[in-house]
């Protein structure tokens, strides 16, 4: 085994991917901004009722 290795054919396979590298990266940076958006969407959701707030923060 030691003679195949040192000799030089070893096998070498490469794997195509299915689009350009740059592309996995567009992608991910569109699916964190439409989660950023989801979860900014949620801001402030606490207060828009305070009128049930109100009545339970005496308690």
């Amino acid at each position: 085994m030691f003679s195949f290795l040192t000799s030089g054919e070893a096998i070498i396979r490469h794997t195509e991917i299915p689009m350009e590298p740059i592309m996995y990266g567009i992608i991910a940076m569109g699916a964190f901004l439409v989660l950023g958006f989801i979860t900014w969407s949620y801001r402030n959701v606490a207060n828009r009722h305070s009128h049930k707030a109100s009545n339970s923060a005496h308690h």
